[in-house]
């Protein structure tokens, strides 16, 4: 029986969290509007795969195959070498969005996965950024209300 509170379970496991994560490095590597977040990554995409389906299978909560590995992910401090604002969280979540979209997951427990990785990816930004308002620019650490 699929223990319907872990999401590692609910997403199929290792063959679920595998698929998210090729269906992710697929999207990144055929759009074209993912050109600036595909740019930053090496020319093979296999390395990338492979950490992100160690990483995503404890952050999914199963086994914590990527601590095992490597250590604690410093998540934010190993993605410092990289220049990252808005355009490049978004184009990193537009490819989720597609990824996620493509998988057979309730529509509820999909949003809950795109909101948890919006926020991580929101987080990885490194870019204080000019947003068109006069004087005002958006750091990578704070967040703007959109207007209600």
């Amino acid at each position: 029986m699929i223990d319907q509170t872990n999401p590692y379970q609910v997403i199929g496991g290792e063959q679920g969290v595998r698929e998210l994560v090729d269906r992710f490095y697929d999207y990144m590597d055929e759009l074209e509007a993912a050109r600036d977040i595909r740019d930053l990554h090496a020319s093979s995409l296999r390395g990338s795969r492979e950490k992100l389906f160690l990483f995503l299978s404890g952050w999914l909560g199963g086994p914590d195959l990527y601590v095992q590995k490597y250590g604690h992910p410093r998540l934010r401090a190993r993605h410092l070498p990289f220049s990252i604002g808005i355009k490049e969280r978004d184009q990193w979540m537009l490819c989720m969005r597609k990824a996620l979209a493509d998988m057979s997951l309730e529509k509820g427990f999909r949003e809950r996965l795109e909101n948890a990785f919006l926020s991580t990816a929101d987080h990885m930004r490194n870019r204080a950024e000019y947003d068109g308002s006069p004087g005002l620019v958006i750091g990578p650490d704070e967040k703007r209300e959109e207007p209600g």
